[in-house]
């Protein structure tokens, strides 16, 4: 059985004055975490986990949704696999 594990990390955009409900909002998404924010700058580090590609491109999907994102580059993105070996 193989398995597939991909993390991506994310720079957020908002304006300043709607960090705090972006953040929010970000960390309700599954498989997400704000890191970091720099709330004078309105700029939020995101870290994002998924099972697969798929999943992890719909969680990107969703944060560019979130009410107030300006914009989001990916900055960081990295993919494990792992299958068993058989004797």
């Amino acid at each position: 059985m193989q398995t597939s594990w991909h993390v991506c990390g994310l720079v957020v955009q908002a304006h300043p004055q709607h960090i705090p409900a972006v953040s929010a909002a970000l960390s309700e998404l599954s498989g997400s975490e704000v890191t970091a924010s720099d709330a004078e700058h309105g700029k939020l580090v995101v870290v994002m986990e998924a099972a697969c590609s798929d999943a992890l491109l719909r969680q990107i999907e969703s944060a560019r949704n979130v009410a107030n994102v300006l914009a989001v580059s990916l900055v960081y993105h990295q993919q494990d696999e792992e299958g068993e070996e058989t004797p």
